[in-house]
């Protein structure tokens, strides 16, 4: 038996199956899914390219490296990682595993900064200040100054790493905003009108996806029920925060009891809640 013969090349079709079967029997829910994206990030085409071209043998250069794609995938890397960007509210934000990967339930964020913010903005004497505290990959406050071309948007974050992510997005996705190293609030040298955050809220003890163990500790989870670094952050917003001014938080909906009725102590009425999103007003 020779033991240097390569393994046959394979068609588009016959790759996309068996590697389908394979995600499937690890209990990958979107198993073809996956294939189709990893296959065509291999080859960069889109999707629709593979279903029009399923007979094209794959080069043994492209089924190594898809190979190698899958099997990172097969160990629960989630895809985001493997191809290097997730689409966050219809744009593409470069993802490293130094930060979280955005998820759709953040796009309500957006929604509800879009609604809280005046439309006049061009009446107000000192502008429209937004500040993204644990800013990660930057998709909050980008896409905000994005949405709200004429709203100020700084970018916080306490890891470098994600920070240069962030201003890779911001730049190549043409957003005017600063990036600041900080702890929560502690470095943010302005009066906000919003602050929003997407920070760790996640109980180490929860059942969760194996995908996540692939995400930084650091963005994903929190002491105390997972509450501790958004109590933290209540007892500091009123500080950085101009009066009627807004604190959005993602946070699990098991915790915004507790979050709303902290936030109270703290000179916060409950303005809107949407999803995952708490939005907290200043009283004074």
């Amino acid at each position: 038996m020779n033991e240097n013969l390569q393994p046959p090349m394979l068609a588009i079709k016959d790759w996309l199956l068996d590697a389908s079967q394979r995600l499937s029997s690890t209990g990958i829910t979107s198993a073809h899914l996956d294939a189709e994206i990893i296959l065509a990030h291999t080859l960069r085409k889109n999707r629709t390219y593979l279903h029009g071209h399923v007979d094209d043998i794959l080069t043994a250069y492209d089924q190594e490296v898809a190979d190698a794609r899958l099997a990172l995938r097969l160990d629960r890397v989630p895809i985001a990682y493997i191809i290097g960007h997730k689409e966050f509210y219809g744009r593409r934000f470069t993802v490293t595993t130094a930060t979280l990967i955005p998820r759709p339930e953040s796009e309500d964020i957006v929604d509800v900064i879009k609604k809280l913010v005046p439309k006049n903005l061009s009446l107000l004497d000192d502008g429209y200040r937004l500040v993204d505290v644990g800013t990660g990959t930057g998709c909050l406050g980008i896409t905000a100054k994005l949405e709200l071309p004429d709203i100020d948007v700084t970018l916080l974050d306490i890891s470098p790493y994600a920070l240069k992510v962030a201003a890779s997005n911001a730049s190549r996705l043409n957003a005017d905003v600063r990036s600041i190293k900080s702890d929560l609030l502690a470095r943010y040298p302005f009066k906000a009108d919003m602050v929003v955050a997407n920070l760790p809220y996640v109980d180490p003890s929860w059942d969760r996806s194996p995908e996540t163990n692939h995400e930084p500790d650091l963005a994903l989870f929190a002491d105390d029920g997972g509450k501790a670094l958004m109590i933290k952050l209540i007892s500091q917003a009123p500080q950085s925060l101009r009066a009627n001014g807004y604190l959005l938080l993602e946070a699990d909906p098991t915790q915004h009891a507790a979050l709303i009725d902290f936030a109270h102590g703290h000179g916060f009425h409950l303005k809107k809640k949407l999803g995952y999103c708490l939005a907290l007003q200043k009283t004074t």
